[in-house]
Formats: structure tokens, C-alpha cells, sequence
């Protein structure tokens, strides 16, 4: 992770890098976004430079810009949902070549040799380089996708399927990836199952969406807005919906669920969720919950019942999850929207108010932040 306590870049760190590049950065703990100039590294061996496209808004760029996680390293740079088009490749590098489509999701460097890492789970790695607000090998600060160009070691790129638009796509790489992975390892969405989506928003609709796909016999929306039931039974084609703040349905769907997806950030009381699991079934935790937990080990131990968590995906899993939207014809329900269009973003997605990420159209729009500088 990075520092724990706020911090500032340094002119030097900036200097360092001697290509030049265009972001949008927050300064302070109000989490507004201005126009920057950066810097990127040259194209070293074995990387590989991207022309930013797109880049996603995940709520974590959210908590980061306010400091919320008391981790920021201003100026920050958010964006780890970035879709692009290859514009250089270094001399070591193989699989990938000018003009090609491709992506960069959480992570941008690991250690390589840990335990985790020669797994192929360096998504775990205690050493993991974030693709923002992260100290890199050389002493730098990762700049993440809110900018014009980025330069990654092509171990961290992953390719995107031709019949993946890059605008709906680009929330898979934070959003799809993190779902997908604890499914599929967990077996959750497999045929014959009954799978339950705690939270529909950014991760939870695309949660629904991949479990139908894996053939779930059953998908569940379960969400204390009473508002989102139809919309996650029309809209979402979800199976049915259950109100966890009330008592009457959660009790008739108690004992059903073969797992669940927790994909919510304010259920510290996970007791009410657990019932509703049959015996031997799993509830994996993607959202973090702004207070302590609160389990009884009674819960777990009579129902032979899981309690675990996940985050991110392994690049192997992230471009696992890219073939099988694309296969499949999943991709995120997106707003796309303009550079000048971020900090209105960011209020409404404080708010809630997005359907279901925010994606912005950095190509297009990136140009117009120049005369601001």
C-alpha cells in the first residue's frame, strides 16, 4: 500500500521522468480535480506506452482524492479502469505491438518473487504497486488513468477482445475483474447454483451479470434500497430481489443461497447475510465495511458456512474476465462523459447517482484541459 499518512510528491520525484504528460490531479483533501502536467517514464525494455482512451471512475478514486483511507499522496492522479491503444512497445516485449487495443487495471508492479507472485495470485503480493498513489521501484509516484498517457511494464497489460468496446469495458478491468475472480475460484454462478449479489451498483450489476453468464440456476439482488428492485429484476434480468431491511424477506429467502457476493461497503453485520446461505455456503466479502464486522462464530460453525474476501484479480483472471465478456456480450452499464464533467461526476457518484460507472472519454476530451494550464 502506499504511506499511511498524507503526503506530498516532490518536485524531484516529478522530474525524474522525462516524458511529458497531461492529467487531471487532486491537491488536498477537497478531492477537486484541476488539470496537471506530468510525467511519464521513457519506454523502457519492457514496457509498453498507451494512448489513454478511456478510464473508468471506481469509487475507491473517490476515497482517495478526499483522503478518506488517510493514504494520499498529493497530488494524486486517480484511474486504474484505463483502456487504450498501443503506441510503443520496448525491444524485450512480444505480445503486444503498435495500434493495438489494451488496458491497464489495478496494479502496476509486484516483487515477481514472492510466494504469490510465482502462483500467479501477485494481485496478493505484499509489495504490490498500485497504478495510482503508490511509491514504484524507482521511488516515484504512480499517475493513474485520469491522464494522456501512461507507461506500464507489459506484464501488467492486459489485451482487450476485439468485440469489447473499449468505453464499456473499461470498468471490467477494476469492476468485472474483482467479481469475476472470487466467483469463478469459488465456484459461485456455476450451473445448479442459487448466487445472491449484496449491493448493485458499480461491481454488483456487472456481479449479476457474470453470474447469469456462468449459468447460475438462481441470481438474487439483495440491497437496502427498495428502489433498485426493479431495476435489478427488468433492467438486470436478475431472478429475484430481496429488501434486507425487511425481515419478512430475508427470512423467506433464508437457507437458499449456495453463495453470496458482498459487494457493499456498509454492512458491518453480516449475520442477517449469512442465513441466508444453505450449509457449506460462501459469502465473499469485495466491499469494505466502514465499521468492524460483527459475526458469531456459532453462524459459521453450525452451518458449516465461509466468511471470506477477495480483492482485485491475478492479470491472468483479469484477462480470463475480458474473453468471457467479450464471448458473452457483458460490459458495464456506463455514463461516458467529458475532462470538464469530473468533479459534477464525483459529487453525484458521493451521492450514489450513477448508473452504474462513470467512464471518462479521455481522447476525446483531454484536449480541451490545455488552455487551462
Amino acid at each position: 500500500m502506499a504511506p499511511t499518512a498524507t503526503a506530498t510528491a516532490t518536485a524531484a520525484e516529478e522530474q525524474q521522468h522525462p516524458r511529458k504528460a497531461l492529467g487531471l490531479a487532486a491537491h488536498d483533501a477537497s478531492g477537486h480535480l484541476s488539470p496537471i502536467h506530468i510525467s511519464r517514464r521513457n519506454t523502457g525494455d519492457d514496457d509498453v506506452a498507451i494512448k489513454v482512451l478511456y478510464c473508468g471512475i471506481c469509487h475507491s478514486d473517490l476515497h482517495t482524492i478526499k483522503n478518506e483511507w488517510r493514504n494520499a499522496i498529493y497530488p494524486v492522479v486517480p484511474g486504474h479502469e484505463i483502456a487504450g491503444v498501443v503506441t510503443e512497445v520496448g525491444r524485450n516485449v512480444t505480445g503486444f505491438a503498435a495500434g493495438d487495443r489494451v488496458g491497464v487495471g489495478c496494479m502496476v508492479n509486484t516483487c515477481r518473487t514472492c510466494e504469490s507472485c510465482e502462483g500467479g495470485a501477485e494481485n496478493y503480493c505484499s509489495r504490490i504497486v498500485f497504478t495510482y498513489n503508490s511509491h514504484d521501484r524507482d521511488g516515484t509516484v504512480t499517475r493513474g488513468g485520469y491522464s494522456d498517457l501512461v507507461v506500464a511494464d507489459a506484464r501488467f497489460v492486459v489485451r482487450f477482445p476485439d468485440a469489447l468496446p473499449l468505453d464499456v469495458g473499461a470498468p471490467l478491468l477494476c469492476a468485472g475483474a474483482t467479481v469475476y475472480a472470487p466467483m469463478r475460484r469459488h465456484g459461485l454462478g456455476q450451473p445448479g447454483t442459487h448466487v445472491g449479489v449484496v449491493g448493485l451498483g458499480g461491481l454488483g450489476h456487472v456481479a449479476v451479470k457474470f453470474a447469469r453468464a456462468f449459468g447460475a440456476a438462481k441470481v438474487t439482488v439483495i440491497s437496502t434500497s427498495p428502489g433498485k428492485r426493479e431495476e435489478a429484476l427488468e433492467r438486470l434480468g436478475a431472478d429475484a430481489f430481496v429488501l434486507s431491511t425487511d425481515d419478512a424477506e430475508m427470512k423467506a429467502a433464508a437457507g437458499t443461497m449456495h453463495g453470496i457476493v458482498s459487494t457493499a461497503c456498509t454492512t458491518a453485520a453480516v449475520h442477517p447475510y449469512l442465513a441466508l446461505l444453505r450449509p457449506h455456503g460462501k459469502m465473499v466479502l469485495l466491499g469494505v465495511p466502514d465499521k468492524p464486522m460483527q459475526v458469531s462464530a456459532f453462524v459459521l460453525i453450525g452451518g458449516g458456512k465461509s466468511l471470506t474476501g477477495s480483492s482485485m484479480a491475478s492479470i491472468k483472471e483479469t484477462q480470463e474476465m475480458l474473453d468471457f465478456a467479450a464471448e458473452h456480450g457483458l460490459n458495464a452499464d456506463v455514463e461516458v462523459i467529458g475532462a470538464g464533467e469530473v468533479n459534477a461526476a464525483m459529487e453525484r457518484l458521493a451521492k450514489g447517482d450513477v448508473r452504474y460507472r462513470f467512464v471518462i472519454d479521455v481522447g476525446n476530451t483531454f484536449s480541451s484541459l490545455a488552455s487551462a494550464l
